[in-house]
């Protein structure tokens, strides 16, 4: 058998077991709102939790630096790429989130890899969660660290595992907000293990920061937590609540500086472009200006967790789960059956992905429904008029 049947047999297994993945093309801006292939999709699949990647101001502040800076940034951030919009947003991305210094990266997955790789040698252990996003195991597994998984949210697990662990050096790595469950890790005992078995604790907040929080700190001010001897190392996104694009590190003026000396995802990596870093300092002033988008966000979370309790429908209800997650899975169990799902709501003019192992464990296929600030009252109720018809007639 050649190569390209190889490969063509393995998409067709993909294929038999509904687990084939295809793009879809969409002609719009991101909103609420697509256009995909000529029809109308109210959007319940971004990541764009505050509705800030159309908003005017961050556009408005793109072009204008298109203009001062032109498109491509032309190097690494240690060559020739490291531009003043960047420089002044790791700055004020330190003073938003109260700690000595940030680092930006191109994208969440290069930071995490980059961070583990960086701060981790051989004889190290990196203990993380069973369910942590694809990007921090492959960090692990890259590393010359030894990868140990803890049950989800277990901390009698992960004690366990630091005890009987004889490594140099011990890494906590954890997500704040999982993204495909929507529920939270519990930071402050993660924070205190850490303490008590000489740990580092490392967590990306990809899902929390610019949605949690009184002033949209994320994880570490919904638990009142600081970055340094509560949590050393904090990963966040641009691609979510910010609605931009990149990624950056928290921490001390130790760690950053280690980082630009050690880590090759930073290194060997062309800077993002300016445009782009000086459209996420507006994000960012947005953000700090006021709690009514994140308020707004909150209320259309809980017009559907009421509305789903109302019509029976499957939502989780364990500790963990709830009010403060802007992702909210419905699971369906086969893979078959959530394909199904998410295909008949298309027809119905909804665009919710249906979420299949290896993203998720066997059996536990999903939709995974996310909701922006700028959702409205009646879209919403669209929705779950259409999921309890859907639903109800798919089981």
């Amino acid at each position: 058998m050649s190569f390209n049947d190889k490969l063509k047999q393995r998409l067709q297994t993909l294929q038999q077991q509904q687990l084939y993945r295809t793009r879809r093309l969409i002609d719009s801006a991101q909103d609420t709102v697509l256009m995909s292939n000529g029809k109308s999709l109210i959007n319940f699949c971004s990541n764009d939790y505050l509705g800030l990647a159309n908003h005017p101001d961050m556009k408005q502040a793109f072009k204008n630096a298109v203009d001062q800076y032109g498109v491509g940034s032309g190097a690494s951030q240690l060559i020739s790429g490291h531009q003043a919009p960047h420089h002044q947003l790791e700055e004020e991305l330190a003073d938003f989130l109260d700690c000595e210094k940030t680092l930006l990266f191109s994208t969440g997955y290069m930071a995490n890899l980059g961070v583990v790789s960086a701060l981790t040698e051989r004889r190290d252990e990196v203990f993380e969660d069973k369910l942590n996003h694809a990007s921090l195991i492959d960090a692990a597994l890259l590393s010359r660290a030894e990868l140990s998984r803890y049950t989800h949210c277990d901390g009698e697990s992960l004690k366990t595992q630091l005890t009987r662990s004889t490594a140099k050096n011990k890494f906590i790595v954890s997500d704040g907000v999982f993204s495909m469950d929507g529920d939270k890790a519990n930071i402050s005992e993660l924070s205190l293990l850490a303490k008590q078995h000489d740990a580092v604790l490392m967590i990306d907040d990809a899902h929390g920061i610019g949605v949690l929080g009184q002033t949209g700190k994320g994880i570490i001010e919904e638990l009142n937590l600081s970055i340094g001897d509560d949590l050393p190392v904090l990963v966040g996104t641009f691609g979510k609540a910010f609605g931009s694009f990149g990624a950056f590190v928290a921490g001390s003026d130790a760690l950053i500086e280690n980082l630009i000396n050690f880590s090759r995802s930073y290194i060997y990596t062309t800077a993002i472009p300016a445009a782009v870093a000086e459209a996420t300092r507006t994000s960012l002033k947005l953000i700090r200006q006021g709690n009514k988008k994140r308020q707004r966000l909150q209320q259309n979370i809980k017009q559907f967790r009421q509305g789903c309790v109302e019509r029976v429908l499957p939502l989780s209800d364990e500790p963990g789960y709830g009010q403060y997650s802007a992702i909210q899975p419905l699971i369906i169990g086969e893979a078959g059956q959530a394909v199904s799902l998410s295909n008949a709501l298309k027809k119905a003019g909804f665009l919710i992905n249906a979420i299949r192992p290896p993203t998720v464990p066997q059996n536990t296929s999903r939709l995974r429904i996310t909701f922006s600030a700028n959702h409205t009252e009646e879209q919403i109720e669209q929705l779950l008029d259409a999921l309890s018809q859907h639903y109800v007639s798919s089981h």
